[in-house]
């Protein structure tokens, strides 16, 4: 691609029309010009250029000089294209709902997904904290001191995060160092904590949510399983009482 080709395209991802990117890619090169210039750089009909002139002042991406008694026209601070994007963003937050309304699950179907990267990892584990409702459990196996080392500062925030919502929070903690720690400090944290007995080291935080069950590898290249099942999570549910009445 061409420089420019390349600057249009990111004009038309923020979302400008194609001849809206034209016209005001042609007037930020001209600086002050007519509607004939722009009309030449940009290879649109200077009739058509007028609307599309109006169109962009309206998103306060292009300005009217006048100077005597002549009138130009004047392509906005670049820097004024964070604000379309950031109305873009606003709007797509407002319309998040009914995108995730037709995300949901119909009854009986299942869905598994995978993912890769820490990125990824830490992302999953911040939705779970804003999909899980007041009273629901939260049910976690892992092993602590791998888990917490793996990235201090992200787990950090992400407890003190999940302390602050009013959910039933049960840790199944291998022994160790970290967990033995964490243990002791629980009721801060508004979590229930057991330590599980010595053995081979788990490489694999399994965290249940009440219609999901996510297992993140925790030794690279970090792989993360998120499954909705109801059958699948009903069994995990079942095995880690099972584990918590047995400690």
């Amino acid at each position: 691609m061409l420089k420019n080709e390349k600057l249009l395209q990111i004009l038309k991802d923020i979302g400008l029309q194609e001849d809206e990117a034209n016209v005001y890619l042609a007037s930020l090169s001209l600086g002050p010009t007519s509607v004939l210039k722009i009309s030449k750089r940009s290879g649109i009909k200077r009739t058509t250029v007028y609307g599309i002139i109006e169109d962009l002042k309206q998103k306060g991406l292009m300005q009217i000089e006048l100077k005597g008694l002549k009138q130009f026209y004047v392509a906005e601070n670049p820097e004024k294209l964070e604000a379309v994007l950031e109305r873009r963003k606003n709007e797509f937050q407002d319309k998040l709902p009914e995108f995730m309304a037709l995300y949901k699950l119909k009854g009986g179907e299942s869905t598994i997904k995978y993912y890769t990267g820490q990125e990824a990892m830490r992302n999953i584990y911040m939705e779970t904290l804003k999909e899980i409702k007041p009273n629901e459990d939260y049910l976690v196996i892992t092993n602590q001191d791998k888990w917490y080392n793996l990235d201090p500062n992200f787990a950090d925030k992400y407890i003190e995060e999940r302390s602050k919502l009013n959910i039933k929070t049960r840790l199944l903690f291998q022994d160790g160092k970290t967990a033995q720690e964490h243990k002791k400090f629980e009721k801060n944290f508004n979590q229930s904590v057991k330590i599980l007995p010595k053995g081979e080291p788990l490489n694999v935080d399994t965290v249940l949510l009440p219609n999901k069950l996510i297992t993140f590898e925790l030794i690279p290249p970090y792989k993360t399983v998120i499954i909705e099942n109801k059958s699948i999570v009903e069994l995990h549910k079942e095995m880690f009482e099972l584990i918590w009445q047995g400690i």
